[in-house]
């Protein structure tokens, strides 16, 4: 969840006081867009369409939409962007995005695709699409890449504030934190097949390069 997903909803009223029993981390997404956009773009140079794979339901999908069209006009790319409702839309995504002759796709951060890292990354090799995800389970689970929250990190501070709470303290005192570590996870086998050649200093920067 963004921070400003968890404000605007009313699930808290506010980051720092929110009140009620409803407390813990927030996710980095929208603010993480222009950045994945520029890794891949740094991975695959010669694409000149991005894809951008999104739920329009989600109730952030506007916010996030608007930030990936800024994102791909900021590295001059052409943006074509994809629907998905239910994973039964997967496969109409990935072809219409090969009709158009995407050349690298950002999916974005969504429960649908989440949940379902091996189903995207076997679309997105079957199309031969490279693609970049938030989460890493999506590059271990063969996709080539991905640039955002570390899950590990946000577990262990919900973790902290549990045993604070445990131990007497009450939610609406617990200001919401936003998880703030970022990875980045780069998976050659992946790359190989792809045809994908990353820069040294990208291979050098990521967390986690899987051979």
């Amino acid at each position: 969840m963004s921070t400003r997903k968890a404000s605007a909803s009313g699930l808290v009223a506010s980051l720092a006081r929110p009140g009620g029993n409803l407390t813990g981390m927030t996710f980095l997404a929208v603010s993480l867009i222009a950045k994945q956009f520029e890794l891949l773009h740094e991975a695959v140079p010669k694409a000149a369409a991005l894809g951008f794979l999104e739920n329009p339901t989600n109730s952030n999908a506007g916010a996030i939409r608007k930030e990936a069209q800024a994102a791909a006009h900021a590295l001059g790319q052409k943006l074509v962007i994809a629907e998905a409702v239910v994973e039964s839309d997967f496969d109409t995504a990935f072809s219409a995005l090969e009709r158009q002759r995407v050349e690298a796709l950002l999916i974005r951060s969504d429960v649908l695709f989440n949940d379902r890292p091996q189903q995207l990354a076997a679309l997105a090799a079957r199309h031969k699409l490279p693609a970049i995800h938030p989460l890493r389970d999506f590059a271990m689970a063969g996709g080539l890449m991905s640039y955002g929250t570390s899950l590990t990190d946000a577990l262990r501070e919900v973790g902290v504030y549990a045993g604070r709470i445990l131990k007497g303290e009450t939610p609406a005192d617990l200001p919401v934190q936003q998880s703030a570590k970022v990875e980045l996870v780069i998976n050659l086998k992946a790359a190989r097949t792809l045809g994908v050649t990353f820069p040294l200093w990208l291979l050098g920067r990521a967390d986690e390069v899987i051979e």
